[in-house]
C-alpha cells in the first residue's frame, strides 16, 4: 500500500536521515508501500500504546515520578517502542512509529471528539519522549526544528542569577547555575508569561530547562491539530479505497484487549449466583440492565444484546440463557408460547445456532459507549456515558458508593473519561486503592472481580453450596417439578 501519490513531487528527507534522530514532529509522511497486514498491525498496536498514555495520564499527575514509573511499567508490556532510544535496532522502531502515527491520523481524524482524543494522547506521548532526551539531544531536536532557541551563555547567567532565581520556581541558586536556560522571543512563550513562570526582558524570556517542553508541546499541539484538519479532507479519497475504509473505521472504534468470545467457564456459573455476582462483580452497566430487567421483566433488543453476550461470556451455556430469559419474561407480560415464537430464536441466534450461525462477541466498552445509544426506555449503553450526572450520582450513591468516590467518578466522566470512571468504581466497590489493569470490557470487569474475590474457587464454593440446597430440597419435596427452580430466579 502506497501511503501518497505525489511521491515524486515531494521533496522529502532520505529514511536514513529520517529515522537517525530519535523525536520528529511528524511533518514528513511515510511514502512507502506496506501490506494491509502490517498496516493493521502498526496501527493497533500504536492504539494499545495511546491508551496506556491515556489511563496513565488520569490516575497520575504528568511529568511526575510517579507517573513515568507507571507509564514504563505499563509500556514494557506492549509491542511498541514507547521510547526511542540511540541504537544499530532504532530504525525499525522509528519506522513502525512513524507510519503507525500517519495510520492513526486517518482513523482519528473523522470526529471532532476522536481528533481531540488523539491529539491529546500523542502530545502526553510526546511530552514523555522529550523529557526523555538528554540536553544536547533537546537542542539539537529544537535547532532541526526551526525552534532556534539558544541556552545562554555562563556570563549572562551569572548577570542574571537573582532575576532568574526570582523569576523561575523550583530552581535554587544552587540549580541557576547548574542548568541551561533557553532564551525564547515571548509571544512564543505566552503561556508560561501569563503563568509568570519566566523572567523577561527586551521582548525575549528566560525559560528553565524543565519548561522548554511547554513551547515545544504547544508547537506540536498546533502542527497535530492542523494537519488533522487537513487530513479530514483528504477522506472521501482515502474511503473511495474498499480495503481502507473498514479498516480505518473499526480503529477508530476499536477494541485492543482480550477476545472474550471463547467461553472459558461454561457450566461453572449456575442461574441461582446470577443476582449474586451481579451485585458484587457487575460493572455497572450489566448491574442496571439486570436491576431493570428483575424490575421489568423485560428489555428491548439494544439491552437483551448488550445483556445476554455480557452472560454468554461470563460463562452461561445456550439451555441455561434459554431457561434464564424465558423464566423472567413470562413473569411479565409475555407467555410461554410467545417468548418461544418471539424471543427464543434472537438468542438461539446470539449463540451462533441460527441465521448465519455467527458466534457473536460480548460488547467491549467502546462499542456500549459509541453506538446505538439509548432512548426513552432503554436501559442499555454506558451509564457513566449516556446517563445524566444527577441521575448517575443518585445510582451511586444507592450502591452506597462514598461521597468523595462520586465526586472522583463525577470528574472523570466530565472529562469524558468514562472507562476510567469505570475503573475507579471498580477500585472503590473493591476497596482497591490502584487496580494493575486498564480497564476496556465489561467482562474484563468481572473476571478482575472474581479474581479479588475468589476467583474460580469462589464460584466453585457457591456452585457447591448452591447444588447442595438443591439436592435437599428434592430430598423433601420429592413431587416438585423438574423444572420449579426457574421460578426462583
Amino acid at each position: 500500500m502506497q501511503f501518497s501519490e505525489r511521491r515524486k513531487r515531494v521533496g522529502s528527507r532520505p529514511q536514513a536521515e529520517l529515522y537517525g534522530q530519535p523525536l520528529q514532529f511528524y511533518g514528513q509522511p511515510p511514502l512507502e508501500n506496506i501490506s494491509l497486514t502490517e498496516f493493521e498491525t502498526f496501527a493497533v498496536d500504536r492504539l494499545k500504546l495511546l491508551k496506556t498514555v491515556e489511563n496513565v495520564g488520569v490516575s497520575y499527575l504528568k511529568g511526575s515520578p510517579q507517573y513515568v514509573k507507571k507509564l514504563v511499567a505499563e509500556s514494557k508490556n506492549l509491542n511498541f517502542p514507547y521510547r526511542l532510544e540511540s541504537g544499530l535496532s532504532e530504525p525499525d522502531k522509528r519506522r513502525k512509529d512513524h507510519i503507525s502515527h500517519f495510520i492513526l491520523r486517518l482513523a482519528y481524524c473523522q470526529t471532532e471528539d476522536l481528533r481531540r482524543w488523539f491529539i491529546q494522547q500523542e502530545v502526553d506521548l510526546f511530552r514523555y519522549r522529550f523529557n526523555d532526551l538528554s540536553p544536547k539531544q533537546k537542542l539539537e531536536f529544537l535547532h532541526r526544528n526551526n525552534l532556534q532557541y539558544d541556552t545562554i551563555g555562563i556570563e549572562e547567567k551569572k548577570a542574571l542569577k537573582d532575576k532568574l532565581l526570582n523569576s523561575s520556581p523550583g530552581v535554587s541558586g544552587i540549580t541557576v547555575e547548574d542548568q541551561d536556560f533557553y532564551k525564547v522571543p515571548f509571544q512564543d512563550a505566552l503561556d508560561l508569561v501569563r503563568t509568570r513562570k519566566v523572567y523577561l526582558k527586551a521582548g525575549y524570556v528566560y525559560i528553565p530547562h524543565q519548561e522548554i517542553v511547554t513551547i515545544v508541546l504547544n508547537d506540536f499541539r498546533t502542527r497535530l491539530s492542523k494537519a488533522l484538519a487537513l487530513t479530514a479532507r483528504s477522506l472521501p479519497a482515502v474511503h473511495s479505497d474498499e480495503r481502507l475504509q473498514p479498516l480505518l473505521n473499526h480503529l477508530s472504534h476499536a477494541y485492543v484487549g482480550q477476545d472474550y468470545s471463547i467461553q472459558k467457564n461454561v457450566g461453572k456459573i449456575s442461574l441461582e449466583q446470577i443476582d449474586s455476582l451481579s451485585g458484587k462483580s457487575y460493572p455497572l452497566c450489566m448491574r442496571h440492565l439486570h436491576q431493570a430487567l428483575r424490575e421489568n421483566h423485560h428489555l428491548r433488543h439494544g439491552g437483551r444484546m448488550q445483556y445476554g453476550l455480557f452472560l454468554k461470556g461470563i460463562g452461561l451455556s445456550l439451555e441455561q440463557a434459554l431457561q434464564f430469559w424465558r423464566s423472567e419474561f413470562i413473569r411479565g407480560k409475555v407467555d410461554a408460547d410467545k417468548f418461544d415464537k418471539a424471543y427464543a430464536y434472537s438468542i438461539r441466534h446470539m449463540f451462533g445456532k441460527e441465521g448465519k450461525r455467527t458466534d457473536y462477541t460480548p460488547y467491549n466498552c467502546m462499542k456500549v459507549i459509541l453506538s446505538n445509544p439509548p432512548s426513552q426506555g432503554d436501559y442499555h449503553g454506558c451509564p457513566f456515558r449516556h446517563s445524566d450526572p444527577e441521575l448517575l450520582k443518585q445510582k451511586l450513591q444507592f450502591y452506597k458508593v462514598s461521597p468523595s468516590g462520586i465526586n472522583q467518578i463525577l470528574e472523570l466522566v466530565k472529562g469524558m473519561h468514562y472507562q476510567l470512571a469505570c475503573q475507579k468504581y471498580f477500585e472503590l466497590t473493591h476497596n482497591i486503592e490502584d487496580t494493575t489493569f486498564s480497564l476496556n470490557h465489561p467482562n474484563q470487569y468481572f473476571l478482575e472481580s472474581q479474581k479479588v474475590f475468589g476467583g474460580g474457587r469462589d464460584l466453585k464454593r457457591e456452585m457447591d453450596a448452591t447444588q447442595k440446597a438443591k439436592e435437599n430440597s428434592v430430598v423433601k419435596a420429592s413431587n416438585v417439578k423438574q423444572d420449579s427452580w426457574s421460578n426462583v430466579i
